[in-house]
């Protein structure tokens, strides 16, 4: 299980100095850098010049690793299957995951624009709710949401059906004009 805060740059530049200078990469195992490791290991930390520039650099890599470390344990706490190693191959397949979830996932207030529009204005939550694969709860809580906040007018079609009135993308003209639903103002 992860924990925050799991590397020490004490640990680190002690296992460098324990690897011959860095030149055997113990530090970079430690680090969860196993790749350039075993290439420190093969190559004699890149001919010194890769075990030089660890010792400058090592406190950022403990930063660095620190902080896959911390994305890790956030990943596995809102849900997302991370393994639970720290190899970068599940930190990359995880991270990836968390940017399609955002990207694939359309916001609500655009579900409920994007109907309005189609409908000349005009959207409901059982409307909203079909378009968006929401519940119609939530579609209804945000449009009430709207119209508090004078983004939505809330009217009653004469059928009875409470409808929200998005102006910017009605027609010009009445709704009888413009061939739409008469409505029933909804007083506040």
């Amino acid at each position: 299980m992860y924990s925050e805060g799991t590397y020490s740059t004490g640990i680190a530049y002690l296992l460098w100095f324990l690897s011959g200078f860095g030149v055997l990469g113990f530090h970079r195992f430690y680090l969860n850098k196993i790749g350039t490791g075993i290439l420190w290991a093969l190559t004699g930390g890149l001919g010194l010049v890769g075990a030089v520039y660890d010792f400058f650099t090592l406190p950022a890599q403990v930063r660095d690793a620190n902080l896959r470390n911390r994305y890790m344990v956030s990943l596995a706490g809102a849900g997302y299957d991370t393994g639970l190693t720290r190899d970068s191959a599940a930190l990359e397949e995880a991270l990836r995951k968390l940017k399609t979830d955002r990207q694939g996932q359309e916001s609500i207030e655009r579900i409920i624009l994007r109907t309005a529009k189609k409908n000349r204005g005009l959207a409901t939550a059982s409307e909203v709710a079909l378009e968006g694969n929401i519940p119609i709860e939530k579609a209804k809580k945000y449009l009430e949401k709207l119209a508090l906040d004078g983004h939505a007018e809330l009217k009653i079609t004469n059928e009875g059906v409470i409808v929200y009135l998005f102006p910017e993308f009605r027609a010009f003209g009445s709704g009888n004009e413009a061939g739409g639903p008469e409505f029933e103002d909804l007083g506040r």
